[in-house]
């Protein structure tokens, strides 16, 4: 019979919850929603008004941010206010951000090169 391994299935269930975190961040609309969070608490009206994306939509892609538990919510009176829990993940954007920016400047330098190349073939 084989014996569990507890730290290896520890280890395994760290992966899984850092990948379905990641997954929660992978749609365009749940970013920006975190960008519009990055000034301070909005409600679900305030979002879709910044974003002009209907307030179904807005809500479906913040139930999977308070899901996985990116978010917070606190009632005021009939209003759910939105704010991120935990400031920290501003910083993983900005990480992000100067991540696909080293890639785009990369990306950028590539195409230069190959105009310069084509000019020199007088292709251009």
């Amino acid at each position: 019979m084989e014996r569990a391994h507890p730290a290896r299935d520890d280890a395994e269930r760290l992966r899984r919850l850092k990948a379905e975190f990641f997954k929660a961040l992978a749609h365009p609309l749940r970013i920006r929603i975190l960008e519009l969070l990055r000034s301070g608490p909005l409600s679900v009206t305030q979002i879709q008004e910044a974003t002009s994306v209907p307030n179904t939509s807005v809500s479906q892609q913040l139930a999977v941010l308070r899901g996985r538990g990116i978010v917070d919510t606190e009632r005021r009176g009939t209003t759910i206010i939105y704010r991120v829990a935990d400031p920290q993940l501003f910083d993983l954007l900005d990480i992000a951000r100067r991540i696909f920016s080293g890639h785009l400047s990369d990306t950028i330098d590539m195409l230069r090169l190959v105009d310069t190349e084509a000019v020199a073939a007088g292709e251009r």
